[in-house]
């Protein structure tokens, strides 16, 4: 069941509801509202392609072949330095149940044994009834600063701990502690772990050094995802 009773009418009040995304991401069948976990693993079936659900609308996860990249390329950067002593990581096809109606699709995430059905043990099922530690996000250019937000705000509401943002474009990693409280890292700053992975101490240039010199930004039309707005060396902000 949705958290809450779908409030829209139209396509408008859908894609209004996700944030302003591309429509194309949107499924049209089963119609919005009336999406289940069944249809989005059953689409991940026949389609090769990933869905999160939300709220009964099924949404394709954006991802492209840089985004793939930098999502395999920092979770063994991640594992090098845990090795499975303090919990698992996932990766892109990893769907969590972060709520009722909530299916979330990380690029990556971190469970931390404590958090786990069985502790030792990985979950063996479609959908993990199981909430991140850490959740991850590597920016696309098809996500929406909106919906960016909202999912931001949906993480921990579900009980996530940290979560990441990682731009390939701006080569930024902004992370949040709660959906106000960020910290914007530059290549020339330490990504930490704070209380999730104590002792992680990763450059944040060692995350982007292999895909190339930063593209040329291109101007932003209405509607395109923007970039987050660049802060000083790991300066803390309230958003």
């Amino acid at each position: 069941m949705p958290r809450t009773a779908p409030r829209f009418e139209t396509l408008a009040d859908v894609l209004k509801q996700l944030g302003g995304i591309d429509p194309r991401r949107v499924r049209a069948k089963p119609s919005p509202g009336k999406g289940t976990e069944r249809d989005l693993i059953h689409l991940h079936e026949r389609t090769g392609r990933l869905y999160e659900l939300v709220d009964g609308i099924l949404v394709e996860k954006a991802m492209g072949i840089r985004e793939s990249f930098l999502a395999v390329w920092l979770t063994h950067l991640l594992q090098s330095f845990n090795q499975q002593k303090l919990g698992i990581f996932l990766g892109a096809d990893g769907a969590v149940r972060l709520l009722p109606g909530l299916v979330g699709v990380p690029d990556v995430s971190f469970i931390s044994w404590e958090r786990l059905p069985v502790r030792g043990q990985v979950p063996d099922e479609p959908i993990a009834s199981v909430v991140p530690d850490l959740a991850v996000e590597v920016l696309s250019r098809t996500n929406t600063r909106a919906e960016m937000e909202r999912k931001l705000k949906e993480y921990f509401l579900a009980g996530v701990r940290l979560v990441w943002f990682v731009d390939p474009r701006a080569r930024t990693v902004q992370t949040f502690t709660a959906p106000d409280e960020v910290t914007t890292l530059t290549e020339a700053d330490v990504l930490g772990g704070g209380d999730v992975l104590p002792g992680l101490s990763l450059p944040v240039k060692s995350i982007f050094e292999h895909i190339g010199s930063a593209p040329e930004k291109r101007p932003t039309s209405t509607g395109k995802p923007k970039p987050p707005r660049k802060q000083g060396r790991g300066k803390k902000r309230k958003t």
